[in-house]
């Protein structure tokens, strides 16, 4: 990563598959700090620190759950820089409100504004992780863009 930042991952639906394809790349170990795979509700509190009440408020998937997220990742690492995602990949779990194929993602710069985007991805179980995957991945890559354009 540029400038010596380190990145931070917090995965949900995707099941590490974000923190696999970081790795896939060699030399990350100097750019890639850790990577948190929170896939029950429980986690998410004890290892990030989302708050119960936005779980009840919200859901785990939200907007509001993956800012929380993100943010309890980059406090809970050396990182500087996360990205989170946490979404319904199915075939089961989806509503009328909340269909399978609903990803929401977050990023994050320390010190920064938090990035949110909740995309709706088609296809089966492993189409939406792949794509769930790639759309983390590139808003990564533009979140650092816009950083380094303003600085």
């Amino acid at each position: 990563m540029q400038h010596g930042l380190k990145l931070v991952t917090a995965e949900s639906c995707t099941g590490g598959w974000l923190g696999q394809a970081v790795t896939a790349v060699a030399g990350s170990s100097a750019w890639y700090e850790r990577g948190f795979i929170t896939y029950s509700n429980l986690s998410k509190c004890e290892m990030l620190g989302v708050q119960q009440a936005t779980l009840d408020q919200y859901g785990a998937v939200s907007a509001q759950t993956a800012q929380e997220m993100v943010m309890g990742a980059l406090n809970r690492s050396h990182a500087q820089v996360g990205v989170s995602i946490t979404g319904i990949a199915g075939p089961d779990g989806g509503t009328a409100v909340k269909p399978v194929g609903m990803i929401c993602f977050a990023w994050a710069i320390e010190d920064g504004p938090v990035r949110q985007e909740t995309r709706f991805f088609k296809g089966n179980r492993d189409t939406i992780r792949r794509l769930s995957v790639a759309t983390a991945l590139q808003g990564i890559l533009r979140l650092l863009d816009d950083a380094i354009t303003v600085a």
